[in-house]
């Protein structure tokens, strides 16, 4: 089999995973690099190997030759990247969130359709083993069926700054940048219920906190300690057709004692906590049993998930088969996290 051209547009920080689990895939050739910094782009393409360095994706997309392409920038620039990588004929890996609107998923999903390209989407949890574990059991009936869940990402002094803290590129904070990946897990474990309302609420009261001192925390390159324009934190309450719910809170900065998150959801059969650490709850015999699974690791591993991420992608590519986070999926995710800004911001439920 061919290999497979990959290009990368945008090497920032996220990008190093997804190049890290590129050239661990043998039927991979990391062939060409994009970045509005040349400078950059050349230290990335020399690191991997990569035969070509761009600064205009399209210029990329019209010359390297490349077979599929990882978009890795900024949330508001999805869009407009993703579509000429399909209309070139390119299948695409787009990072999270799939955009900042949903009328602009739309537009995405609508090209991807029109195209007959692959898009996948990064929602990299889905890909994590242990996840893959639950929805193994959960298919099989162990649980039964999952009415209730609760997502919690909450990290204490963690606002990156620079884009994730302006809205205008990253379309808002925690929720849009770490709450998506908890929310998008339970809503692909729970069976991708339509969504029917959103109540929710938004904080802003803290800022980057650049005034703490003794805890490290990750930067965005154009970090900025006076900017900032999304929540610190949010909760919301998201109902589902068929009578499910899902409670989410998510924080960039919070008076918390630790960063945490936690991810349970609760069947008519049993639950399971997916995070911090896999167990299962289940009913035998008239008594309640409390299982943890014996895995490599009991907990969310990043590196493993992008690779299972990457290879799932390729052998999409390869087979010309729809991915297991395809663009329709993204859309449904844009309606709740959106969902949840309007109805912060109106101060009101807002039903679908």
């Amino acid at each position: 089999m061919a290999m497979i051209k990959i290009g990368i547009v945008g090497v920032g920080t996220i990008s190093e995973l997804h190049l890290n689990a590129y050239r661990n895939n043998p039927d991979v050739q990391i062939h060409a690099v994009c970045d509005l910094n040349e400078a950059r782009a050349k230290l990335t393409a020399d690191k991997y190997g990569a035969a070509k360095i761009y600064t205009n994706y399209r210029e990329m997309f019209a010359e390297a030759g490349i077979d599929a392409v990882s978009i890795c920038t900024w949330n508001n620039t999805h869009e407009e990247i993703a579509v000429a990588a399909v209309q070139a004929g390119i299948d695409v890996l787009l990072e999270k969130p799939l955009t900042t609107t949903v009328e602009s998923a739309l537009r995405i999903e609508e090209a991807v359709n029109r195209s007959g390209q692959i898009l996948q989407i990064g929602y990299v949890r889905r890909y994590d083993n242990n996840a893959q574990l639950v929805k193994q059991f959960t298919d099989l009936g162990e649980f039964g069926a999952f009415y209730y869940a609760r997502a919690s990402s909450i990290r204490r002094i963690g606002n990156p700054g620079g884009w994730f803290a302006d809205r205008s590129r990253s379309g808002g904070g925690p929720v849009i940048d770490i709450g998506v990946h908890v929310v998008d897990l339970c809503w692909y474990l729970m069976g991708r219920p339509k969504v029917k309302s959103v109540s929710a609420n938004t904080y802003y009261q803290l800022g980057n906190r650049s005034n703490v001192q003794h805890l490290a925390a990750y930067r965005a390159a154009d970090y900025d300690a006076t900017a900032s324009s999304v929540e610190d934190m949010a909760n919301a309450l998201i109902r589902f057709e068929g009578g499910a719910s899902l409670m989410l809170d998510a924080s960039f900065t919070l008076h918390a004692k630790e960063n945490k998150t936690t991810i349970q959801l609760y069947g008519d059969k049993g639950g399971v906590e997916v995070d911090p650490v896999l167990s299962f709850t289940t009913e035998k015999n008239n008594t309640i049993l409390n299982t943890t699974p014996q895995t490599t690791h009991p907990g969310f591993h990043l590196d493993t998930a992008f690779q299972n991420e990457i290879d799932h992608f390729i052998e999409c590519v390869q087979q010309r088969r729809e991915p297991l986070s395809p663009v329709s999926d993204g859309v449904e995710i844009m309606r709740m996290l959106c969902g949840i800004y309007e109805s912060a911001e109106l101060g009101k439920e807002i039903v679908f």
